[in-house]
Formats: C-alpha cells, sequence, structure tokens
C-alpha cells in the first residue's frame, strides 16, 4: 500500500505537469492558465451544488428514519472531488468533474461499498444499549447490503 502512494504522490504531479506543458504548447500559455481558472472555477462551483444535493438527501433519508448509506457514500465521492479539484491540473480535474456527475457516482458506489463492507459497524435502532451488541458488530443496513 505504501509503494502505491509513494508512486500516486510522485507519478501525478510528473503526468500534470507534462499535460500542463503540453497543452500550453498547444494554445499558449496564457490560455492555458485561463483554462486551468475556469475549469477550477466551474468545478468549486459544481461541488458546492452536488455537496449540498447530497446533504439534503441525507437529511431526507434521516428524517425518514433510515440510514444514509448511499447518500454518505456519493458524499465522500464529492468530498473527494473536492479535493482533486483543488489539485492544480488537468487530469486530477478531469477526475474530479467526473466524480460530480451523479450517473458516475452512481457506477463507482457498488465498487466501494463491495470493497469497503466489511469494515462498516451499524449499531441498528434495536441497538441501543449498546451492552446489547459487541464491538465491532456488523448489521444489515442498505449499505452493507450494496444498494
Amino acid at each position: 500500500m505504501l509503494v502505491w502512494l509513494v508512486l500516486l504522490f510522485i507519478a501525478v504531479p510528473l503526468v500534470e505537469l507534462y499535460v500542463i506543458v503540453e497543452t500550453a504548447r498547444s494554445i499558449g500559455t496564457l490560455e492555458t492558465i485561463g483554462l486551468l481558472i475556469v475549469v477550477s472555477v466551474v468545478g468549486a462551483w459544481m461541488v458546492k451544488a452536488q455537496g449540498l444535493a447530497v446533504l439534503w438527501r441525507i437529511r431526507s433519508r434521516l428524517q425518514e428514519g433510515q440510514m444514509p448509506g448511499r447518500e454518505l457514500v456519493d458524499g465522500g465521492l464529492v468530498l473527494l472531488a473536492g479535493a482533486l479539484m483543488l489539485t492544480p491540473g488537468f487530469v486530477t480535474d478531469a477526475v474530479g468533474l467526473l466524480l460530480l456527475f451523479p450517473p458516475a457516482r452512481m457506477a463507482i458506489r457498488p465498487l466501494l461499498i463491495r470493497r469497503f463492507r466489511h469494515r462498516v459497524t451499524y449499531l441498528g435502532p434495536g441497538d441501543a444499549n449498546l451492552g446489547d451488541a459487541s464491538p465491532g458488530t456488523v448489521h444489515d443496513t442498505d449499505l452493507a447490503d450494496g444498494e
């Protein structure tokens, strides 16, 4: 895992620099800087809009007395998209923008749920007394079911 992180922290900036330099050669330096700024502004607006939409859906599910599993995963993906949009460059911006579109999140969500299913711990409504459940007890939720 550590090797992958090191490669990621070395490879991503190098790829970003390469793409920025090649874009500047193709369309010009000022145009490249302008494009990076425009993409960042549009991305920030989209992160805000999608983040608020996810918060509204989380609030709605909680008011219905349901666990907002899918909505929490979407919130994490929107948060990741925002972090990617903060990173200067076209490649990370493209991935971040992709994560801001709900259909893309719908495609990625089941993969994440399947990957992290074993790490989800939820005390259901019947488990209000913590003495009734051992730590780390996994209960069925819509997140654990992979919906």
